[in-house]
């Protein structure tokens, strides 16, 4: 068994073992009965990645698979953020980066903070000083493109937890 698959137990140091809750199944197999929508949004993410740096897309994300309750994506964005060079650290505190904002960079955190307003449109809207403070960090071309980032990966998320997907078998790279 490899660090990335799930375990249906467990051995404690003091030998007793202990039974993982056991993984549930998907709900449907959205990409094989809708091909032409999920080539599409292969493509839209494509896209949308293109000019962005990796690292920053990592995280933008993660963050919004934290805040959509998305296993399936954490599981596959988290390990592509760490085969893209991310450390551990900086992915953990991501939960809570309003209070470990030293841990990312100017832009990094108006890209995290406009994540977080587009993915959690509660007010209706995203705020004129998020967007303002986005736009300081980011060319206009650059910014489109993390906007769409930002739609596309929400997108994802809606897509992983309406149909249940399983987290913990993804690899790096896999879909790409």
């Amino acid at each position: 068994m490899t660090t990335n698959e799930a375990s249906p137990d467990t051995e404690t140091d003091a030998g007793a073992t202990e039974e993982y809750a056991p993984e549930h199944s998907p709900r449907l197999a959205w990409a094989k009965l809708a091909p032409d929508v999920y080539k599409a949004m292969v493509r839209l993410d494509t896209a949308a990645q293109r000019g962005l740096d990796p690292k920053l897309c990592e995280l933008v994300r993660i963050r919004a698979s934290q805040l959509n309750h998305c296993a399936f994506c954490l599981d596959m964005h988290t390990k592509d953020a760490l085969a893209a060079g991310e450390s551990v650290e900086r992915i953990v505190q991501l939960s809570a980066w309003d209070e470990s904002r030293h841990f990312y960079t100017e832009k990094e955190l108006a890209a995290i903070e406009l994540t977080d307003a587009v993915t959690v449109l509660t007010d209706g809207f995203v705020p004129d000083d998020v967007y303002a403070r986005a736009a300081r960090h980011f060319e206009e071309a650059e910014l489109a493109q993390l906007i769409a980032s930002i739609t596309v990966i929400n997108a994802w998320n809606r897509f992983g937890v309406t149909c249940r997907l399983v987290p913990g078998h993804y690899t790096p790279g896999q879909y790409k």
